[in-house]
């Protein structure tokens, strides 16, 4: 397995939650790299690089998120790593 990018938008209740704090947490433990950010329509979105098995790991996280989130739907995009983060961070 290689390198992955997936690109994800969460709905439901998902900001002030702690989601974007608790995503930095689980993709640092999976050695991921991108960015998270509230949206302007109440949702949250990222992208994750990595090694594709961790990357899908990320994603099946994101279905559920952290206590007291509730997701409604997740969408997601994927694609190959591009390459270009270096960290993971809390963006916008």
């Amino acid at each position: 397995m290689g390198k992955i990018r997936a690109e994800v938008t969460v709905h439901g209740r998902v900001q002030g939650v702690g989601f974007r704090f608790s995503t930095i947490d689980r993709a640092d433990a999976l050695a991921l790299t991108g960015w998270v950010r509230n949206t302007w329509r109440r949702t949250v979105e990222a992208v994750f690089e990595g090694d594709e098995a961790d990357v899908r790991d990320m994603v099946r996280w994101c279905r559920q998120g952290p206590p007291g989130a509730r997701v409604t739907r997740l969408d997601v995009r994927y694609a190959d790593a591009t390459g270009e983060f270096n960290d993971f961070r809390v963006t916008g």
